[in-house]
């Protein structure tokens, strides 16, 4: 009977959908184990070979702790919000809905196809209001939380009104915005609702405030950093701006400390530990104030230095801080407005990535030096951020190189540390007592203590005070698309109000247009259904507006890694319509126990959904501060582009043997258009493209040999290979063994499809270890007692096979079974005891081939439901050993005799065998040297 990939994979995909065959309780007695992977955003294009990957791993691993006895959560779902699909809506008129819908469903096939143990019943995907109602309800949560330093942990902003009616705020330790007045209960209790509300919006969790954002004119939307890739939006190549607006944010720099302690709890790749980290960039110094010249304003400085205050020869501010405008003088105006203008046009990764341009302008404006009272110019320039401590340093050449360099090259004077400053040994003390020389102190050669006294100086003064900071930014939380979840929020005077929770969701409307108002406003700005009635506590037409019950709704709406910062909690309980997952739930499933995803979300989804989760628990919501136990960051699988040589200035193409003979530019084809040998069919390529079709080639040896690159498999380098086709030619269980063998998990490694046939033999291989001669192409086992050899072939393969599933060294167990079929196939096993086992050891990494043999063997219930081969060490302890027996030191057989016998019985056997007689033919040997285990040799 042949063995019929396509028949068998379809057969089981529509069993296990139909018997609901990995659907997972919410309760049982079984231990429960939670395996989850990013969910995807589900493009048009589908999936290629590199994205199932992870996937192929982690359900490996499910599979894996079912055999185990584990009740196991792996579910899967959507992020479907995000701008691929609104931009696809602009270009084409097409709904977002349903353009998402179709791509799910070609998605949903893919994912079937490859045969994943999900439990689709859980199935989410963040654009439906199903789901995105939990979405709107979190913010909310958030809304309504401050965050108290005391406690350490977010409480209701309720608990924090209370306080200021009873004392005001003036010993209110809860995390605020810099600009925070104080204020007594007397003034909190006569301010106006609006003025008492303006207030808690400096205190909350999420709020609105005029931050410094990424604006992509073209897209019409702001843009998270990680969506800039060399200073041009990802999505389109377009420019974007530096611009300041109104927008939600999330304070998800209250949550700085704790996000850094969590990371020691976790079971999480150190170098994306270290990203995070890095990212939050704790650093202790201390805040400065430098008085401006003819000026009541101030600039705060914060310095990780401040022992090094005496070098500072000038100040440099961020082009977007708010003093620049205020201070600039009306000589430098013009200048200054230039170079702000220019600055705008360049993100921040950019300005913190170029470290050789120099650039700047003076303001005209000077600081007073807190110490020494003189003089220092103000300055703005690019590699000042903003979003980075108060946007101000003070620049000191002789200790910092690029204040050196900033410095050389507008000739600003460069003093001596030391100049102006009395560097006897006359000593200080710190406020531990600690004695520290002046010049120590100076020239940071101690520098803890040097910063102790520094602080402690300016404490003293008056100039400043000791301060942990925080690179940690709080994360803008507005978009000004269509397409993601519409904030729940209407406006009263101004202020945002809250949608009680039991009227949401609130759900996105309808709209002609997807791009941005002719005034500017977001796209949600074209709705006319699209305001807040407080009566019937429902969404009206915008023409009902009358600020009195009806009010218009926020035309922002969230993004996209809102709906994927809380989804791993709501798969716990997904079809829950009251509540985004029950206690008993979340009880039971606590965290993800395996998350597999990649390691370009270490920033982001990975670090708001950290933030989120901690929230969560602050309120009680969930019952672990860590959302996930461990992650494995999987490796990316490249593409192997396909190169064609263009002669420069022609349309003549040359092939790769030839074209060192000519000045040639680099093309990359379509991969699909070359054979195994890198020969592309000339024909076809001319058809492929325009710009081919009066094409000339120059051929080598009448073939046209391309390059080869490997790079990152995709659309742009024409080098994707669609999984549909290795399904179609070689069956998804070799497409899972495949992409496993190919290395290890971690790294990253090149496709080759050629590489698959290897694979493709295999399992037939093993399919035809299970079929004897018989008519019919039956299964022939035998209930026979295995051989020795059969139980260590087996035995060894338990062995190896657990080891690498639990060590995530999927590549190395593929080998293992080729082994262990190559051998039982020499070995002409047919034993139930050997093959059943087998079976189950190969079924988490070829499911259909397992399950159709499984069920030939007689089985009624699913592979998936059977135990894990305990693994008996027995089976490989030696029992007996090949001697080799030789005379006069010369090999002439071997003989396998047990390792229980004496040298004695040994010599004895040995010298009874009939090779031994035939050897001797009738002599009397003068020496057998036994050395038992190892060889006998007889003399004579």
């Amino acid at each position: 009977m042949q063995y019929n990939h396509q028949e068998i994979e379809k057969k089981w995909q529509d069993e296990w959908r139909k018997r609901e065959t990995f659907k997972a309780e919410n309760n049982s007695e079984k231990p429960k184990y939670y395996v989850l992977d990013m969910f995807p955003y589900p493009s048009g294009a589908g999936l290629h070979v590199g994205h199932p990957l992870g996937y192929i791993a982690s359900d490996i691993y499910a599979r894996y702790k079912r055999h185990k006895g584990f009740n196991v959560l792996h579910p899967q779902g959507y992020d479907s919000f995000g701008l691929p699909a609104e931009q696809y809506a602009i270009q084409t008129g097409q709904h977002p809905a349903k353009t998402t819908d179709e791509n799910i469903k070609t998605y949903r096939r893919q994912l079937d196809q490859i045969g994943f143990s999900f439990d689709w019943s859980r199935e989410v995907r963040t654009s439906n209001p199903e789901y995105y109602k939990w979405t709107q309800w979190v913010f909310i949560q958030l809304f309504n939380s401050c965050y108290c330093n005391e406690i350490d942990k977010a409480r209701p902003i309720s608990d924090l009104v209370a306080v200021f009616e009873k004392e005001g705020n003036a010993n209110c330790n809860t995390v605020c915005d810099e600009d925070t007045p104080t204020f007594s209960a007397e003034e909190w209790n006569n301010f106006s609702e609006k003025e008492q509300q303006e207030i808690l919006l400096k205190y909350r969790l999420t709020f609105l405030s005029d931050t410094e954002v990424n604006w992509c004119p073209a897209l019409g939307t702001v843009l998270a950093n990680d969506e800039i890739v060399n200073g041009v939006s990802e999505r389109g190549g377009h420019p974007v701006i530096r611009k300041k607006m109104t927008q939600w944010s999330m304070r998800i720099s209250a949550y700085a400390q704790r996000l850094l302690d969590g990371l020691d709890t976790i079971d999480w790749p150190q170098p994306l530990k270290d990203s995070q980290t890095n990212w939050i960039g704790r650093s202790q110094g201390a805040m400065v104030e430098f008085k401006i010249e003819n000026s009541e304003s101030k600039i705060s400085v914060f310095t990780t230095r401040p022992d090094t205050i005496f070098g500072v020869s000038f100040m440099t501010l961020a082009p977007e801080h708010e003093l620049v405008s205020e201070i600039t003088t009306e000589a430098q105006k013009a200048e200054v407005e230039a170079y702000v203008e220019a600055t705008a046009k360049r993100s921040e990764r950019d300005r913190m990535a170029d470290v050789k341009t120099i650039s700047g302008a003076f303001t005209g404006a000077y600081a007073i030096h807190p110490f020494s009272g003189e003089k220092v110019q103000i300055w703005i320039g690019d590699y000042v951020l903003a979003s980075y401590g108060t946007g101000a340093v003070m620049a000191v050449p002789c200790g910092d190189q690029r204040d050196y360099d900033f410095a050389k090259h507008f000739g600003i004077d460069i003093p001596n540390i030391f100049e102006n400053v009395d560097i006897s040994e006359a000593a200080h003390a710190d406020k531990e007592g600690t004695v520290i020389a002046n010049s120590d102190f100076l020239s940071g050669l101690k520098y803890k203590k040097a910063l102790k006294l520094a602080i402690y100086e300016l404490e003293k003064k008056g100039l400043g005070y000791g301060k942990i900071n925080y690179r940690l930014r709080d994360a803008v939380f507005s978009r000004q698309r269509y397409w993601g979840e519409p904030f729940p929020v209407y406006y009263v005077d101004g202020m945002p109000q809250m949608i009680a929770d039991q009227h949401l969701p609130i759900v996105l409307p309808e709209v002609e247009k997807y791009l941005p108002t002719e005034d500017g406003q977001p796209p949600l700005g074209n709705a006319e259904v699209w305001a807040w009635d407080t009566t019937t506590n429902s969404v009206v037409e915008n023409s009902k507006i009358d600020h009195e019950t009806i009010f218009p709704l926020e035309l922002n709406t969230m993004p996209g890694w809102a709906g994927s910062s809380y989804y791993f909690n709501r798969y716990m309980d997904s079809n829950n319509s009251s509540e985004f997952a029950s206690k008993e739930a979340l009880d039971y499933w606590k965290q993800v126990d395996l998350y597999i995803g990649g390691s370009e979300h270490a920033t982001g989804h990975l670090l708001y959904a950290r933030f989120w989760q901690k929230f969560l628990f602050d309120m009680n919501l969930v019952p672990v501060d860590e959302f996930a136990k461990k992650l494995i960051n999987q490796g990316m699988i490249l593409g192997t582009s396909a190169i064609v040589y263009r002669i420069t200035g022609t349309n003549k193409y040359v092939s790769k043997g030839l074209k060192d003979q000519y000045e040639t530019d680099e093309l990359r084809v379509d991969v699909n258009l070359v054979n195994n040998a890198d020969e592309i069919d000339v024909e076809e390529l001319k058809n492929w493209q325009p710009q081919f079709k009066d094409a000339e080639f120059l051929l080598d040896e009448g073939k046209y040999i391309v390059g080869r690159e490997v790079e990152k498999m995709s659309k742009r380098w024409f080098n994707v290979v669609n999984p549909d086709d290795i399904c179609e030619e070689y069956g998804a269980d070799s497409l899972r063994l495949f992409e496993m063998f190919l290395g290890p998990l971690e790294q990253s490694k090149p496709w080759k499809t050629s590489g698959i046939s290897g694979v493709y033999s295999f399992l037939k291989k093993l399919w035809k270890l299970y079929h004897s001669s018989l008519e019919g192409g039956q299964v022939g086992v035998t209930d026979a007692e295995p051989t020795k050899d059969e139980l260590k072939t087996l035995h060894k393969t338990i062995k190896k096979v657990e080891e690498d599933i639990e060590n995530f060294s999927f590549n190395t167990s593929v080998s293992t079974f080729m082994i262990a079929v190559n051998e039982l196939t020499a070995q002409k096993c047919n034993k139930r005891a050997i093959l059943e086992p087998l079976l189950i050891l190969i079924s988490p990494y070829a499911p259909h081939i397992a399950e159709e043999l499984w069920e030939k063997l007689g089985n009624t219930e699913s592979i998936s439901e059977a135990d894990f081969p305990v693994f008996d060490e027995k089976h490989l302890v030696e029992s007996s050993k090949n001697y080799p027996i030789s005379f006069n030191g010369k090999m002439r057989f071997t003989l396998e005799l047990s390792l229980d016998l004496s040298k004695e019985e040994i010599e004895t056997t040995v010298l009874a065998h009939e090779k031994t007689q035939a050897q001797l033919q009738g002599r009397t040997p003068k020496k057998v040297i036994v050395v038992p285990g190892k060889i006998v040799n007889i003399v004579g």
